[in-house]
């Protein structure tokens, strides 16, 4: 029996399409001392100004800049191993704008969204890296949060095998009003839907929310342990309804060092962390791990393989700095796997 959560039709010419925040993000070596100065929790995501913005970085060295966001990671990890992909969101028409757009589209990622010449400017988020590898967030989200329906091409969204959608949408009202109009298309032309959870608070801001977009919409859901056990809102995996395919159809979930699980109709399984390397920066991270996995269910593999091709490339990822592989996604995966 075919996986209703799997893509069959032979007509659609576009692998997946990501809708999501555009920001670029800027990487940045400190020590503990300088969360400590600014007031800032390790490991947390914080939303600043563009005045808190320019404070911060003038006290620190930039170290790396690139495209960056949720959804957008995950699609250009998508181009990296070979997919035709597509990406939707807002930039304006300024130095952070022009500079995703050119740095997303070296992936052959497609980026057609027209940018504003009015309203915020683009989003950026420093990404703190302190030496423990650990990662806190200052974002700025500016223009990213005006996405509204009309940056859209829905018609696309047809020719698409899957549609990637990112729980962070769901804090702007706008933006909320693209992330449904294009969940209704997509759910009318066979589309596939898949939902990243995005982050622990956020969910807690939207659950019940979320709970309904998942029951009308949702295929598969991508989710941390956190973000899982929020939406649940349960204490430990363990007290979980044992068949977590009762909250959809294909449920995802990564639990860092210790690997994911995959929960489908018939059985759970088990993923083993795949580390080639010293871990050095975990951005990006849960992003990248979704594109193998979704490579892996494009390429028809088995829902084990899914899950080792995307243990392997999130394994290479933290072991660099920032969230676009120094190697090729390739050849990371070119091997077999049983």
């Amino acid at each position: 029996m075919r996986e209703s959560f799997r893509h069959f039709d032979k007509n659609k010419n576009i692998d997946l399409i990501g809708l999501g925040n555009a920001i670029v993000d800027i990487i940045v070596n400190i020590e503990d001392q300088f969360l400590e100065r600014n007031n800032l929790k390790k490991g947390s995501m914080n939303l600043i100004s563009s005045e808190k913005s320019q404070l911060l970085l003038e006290t620190c060295k930039v170290i790396k800049q690139v495209s960056g966001g949720s959804s957008a990671n995950t699609v250009v990890s998508l181009a990296q191993l070979g997919n035709y992909v597509q990406f939707i969101g807002r930039v304006k028409n300024d130095q952070f704008g022009n500079f995703f757009s050119s740095d997303i589209k070296k992936s052959k990622t497609i980026f057609n969204t027209p940018p504003t010449n009015e309203g915020p400017s683009t989003a950026h988020s420093i990404i703190l890296i302190t030496p423990d590898a650990q990662r806190t967030m200052c974002t700025y989200l500016g223009a990213s949060i005006e996405f509204e329906p009309k940056d859209i091409d829905f018609n696309i969204i047809k020719h698409s095998k899957y549609l990637y959608l990112e729980g962070y949408l769901w804090d702007s009202k706008l933006a909320k009003n693209a992330f449904l109009e294009a969940a209704k298309i997509a759910k009318i032309s066979n589309t596939k839907i898949i939902l990243s959870l995005s982050d622990s608070f956020c969910v807690e801001r939207h659950r019940e929310s979320f709970l309904e977009l998942i029951d009308n919409y949702i295929d598969i859901v991508f989710c941390n342990e956190s973000e899982l056990l929020s939406l649940l809102k349960k204490d430990n995996l363990e007290s979980c309804p044992e068949n977590l395919s009762s909250l959809c159809k294909l449920v995802v979930v990564t639990l860092g060092s210790e690997g994911s699980l995959i929960f489908d109709k018939s059985e759970t399984k088990v993923i083993k962390p795949n580390l080639t390397g010293k871990i050095i920066d975990t951005t990006g991270a849960g992003d990248i791990y979704a594109g193998g996995f979704i490579h892996g269910l494009i390429n028809n593999y088995s829902l084990k393989q899914c899950g080792q091709i995307a243990s392997k490339c999130a394994g290479q990822i933290i072991t660099q700095l920032g969230s676009r592989s120094n190697i090729d996604l390739q050849d990371v995966i070119r091997n077999d796997f049983d």
